[in-house]
């Protein structure tokens, strides 16, 4: 079967499938006459194939529009009757007519002469940039560089959608990659103990969010919320925010978005020190995460750092903050087993809470030799930093003057003097 190879080419370079071509072009329609197109997945396939050679005008000048070139740069080939200049003229100027003015016509002379389009390669872009924010916030996590540059991404984003023309999709497309670029300015802030920022963040954030009706970044940035009012020691405030992730279209729809919410919900109930509900919000947890499909398509965000790690960590900081020291350390060791090797930060924390853990069930050696293996270049994370302080005070607070008390004020002192 002959193949239109130049076309699909085209796609190849945007990753555009049958039906979004078909949804872009049946937009560029809309655009021109007013009347949303016709074209069809089927009618794509025909284009691929050379089952329809010349497409009719109205398609034409779409598709011109969406990619930016001639219908013959496109693999179009004009038929017998459509090299004839008078009847191409006539009904180029009835088109013209019909859709109602000099914009058309513009369009119709030369591709090249139209605004700029904003499309699916803009928006593979903006991506490309999130999974780097993505990537630095799992090497360092908490910097405010991390905090200011997915800030400017944001704005950057919203540019834009002054800069071009764009179809509704792709409009959608923008406000969710800026509310992307805000989720995660939110959460360094957070993660920095910069909470008065991650505040206001969430306020932009939420409202991009919400023009995008992208329900997933939604459910990032209020379950972001929930751990807000969880570290500032809000559980009421906590659980009401992670609830509205909860009951988000896609938590109910795909069971590993339904899993990261209960587990949320856990660390949050671990705050109350109400094990009872700790342990149902695990269990429904565990059994979500258990159906989850692992080769279903979802955003970078979730599959970057939610797994059965990630799971065992929210249960040990429920754990931790109901006291339950044994659960803590148990759930403690698993993560660390099973936690990937590029989350320094995740995995130094974890092992902070461990020694805390270990602390809380008298066991003085083995606690300030956790602590002690944080690595130095991680142990100066405000969050870590943060922890380790608090492990010092407790440990000296049981045990002043004994031999472990006496070796991790020696190291602390030291380690943090090299670091400062």
């Amino acid at each position: 079967m002959v193949a239109n190879t130049a076309l699909r080419l085209r796609m190849a370079e945007r990753r555009m499938t049958k039906p979004e071509l078909a949804c872009e072009v049946n937009a560029e329609i809309e655009a021109l006459t007013g009347k949303l197109g016709t074209v069809s997945e089927r009618t794509v396939h025909n284009w691929l194939t050379c089952q329809t050679r010349w497409p009719p005008e109205k398609m034409r000048l779409a598709l011109a529009a969406v990619f930016r070139c001639t219908p013959e740069e496109l693999g179009f080939v004009p038929t017998g009757r459509a090299r004839s200049t008078t009847e191409e003229d006539v009904r180029r100027r009835d088109f013209i007519a019909a859709a109602g003015g000099t914009a058309v016509a513009a369009l119709a002379d030369t591709a090249a002469a139209a605004p700029h389009r904003i499309g699916i390669t803009d928006i593979q872009q903006l991506q490309a940039r999130f999974a780097e924010v993505i990537a630095s916030d799992h090497r360092h996590g908490g910097r405010r560089s991390i905090e200011t540059r997915a800030g400017q991404l944001a704005d950057e984003a919203l540019a834009l959608q002054e800069r071009g023309t764009a179809t509704q999709r792709i409009r959608a497309e923008l406000y969710a990659s800026a509310a992307s670029f805000m989720s995660s300015a939110m959460w360094a802030a957070i993660d920095g103990r910069r909470f008065d920022s991650a505040l206001q963040h969430h306020q932009k954030a939420a409202a991009l969010a919400a023009m995008s009706g992208d329900s997933s970044i939604q459910f990032r940035i209020w379950s972001h919320a929930g751990s807000l009012y969880r570290h500032l020691r809000r559980p009421g405030d906590a659980l009401a925010a992670n609830d509205v992730a909860r009951n988000l279209p896609v938590a109910r729809r795909d069971p590993l978005f339904a899993s990261l919410g209960h587990a949320r919900h856990a660390a949050i109930h671990g705050l109350t020190g109400d094990t009872n509900a700790v342990r149902r919000s695990l269990g429904h947890a565990q059994e979500a995460l258990d159906r989850a499909d692992p080769t279903a398509s979802r955003p970078l965000w979730i599959t970057s750092f939610y797994d059965q790690s990630e799971l065992d960590s929210l249960a040990l900081a429920a754990y931790l903050s109901a006291g339950s020291w044994e659960n803590a350390e148990a759930r403690a060791h698993r993560c660390i087993a099973l936690r990937r090797s590029a989350m320094q930060r995740s995995q130094a924390i974890t092992t902070v809470r461990l020694a805390h853990a270990q602390l809380g069930q008298g066991d003085l050696e083995p606690a300030v030799a956790t602590a002690m293996s944080v690595p130095a270049e991680v142990s100066a994370h405000p969050r870590v930093v943060g922890m380790l302080t608090a492990f010092g005070t407790k440990l000296h607070d049981l045990a002043a003057g004994s031999t472990p008390a006496r070796l991790w004020t020696e190291y602390a002192h030291d380690t943090w003097r090299t670091t400062a």
